[in-house]
């Protein structure tokens, strides 16, 4: 059996965390922020956690972490 690969652009998108949470940035921050409130595009500089329904499709694109 030839080795798993890693989807590239969840690799770059997804960091697994040591206890096994992963985290992710969030969106709706690369542009038209004219309109957006400077407390809202602060709040989403920050780092979360994706949903537990998306972990197991996240974990089956990063088989080798």
């Amino acid at each position: 059996m030839p080795k798993m690969k890693t989807k590239k652009s969840a690799s770059k998108r997804f960091v697994i965390r040591p206890g096994g949470t992963i985290k992710r940035a969030h969106a709706f921050k690369r542009h038209i922020l004219t309109k957006k409130s400077t407390k809202n595009k602060r709040q989403l500089r920050a780092s979360t956690y994706i949903h537990a329904a998306d972990a197991r499709a996240v974990r089956a694109m990063l088989p080798s972490v």
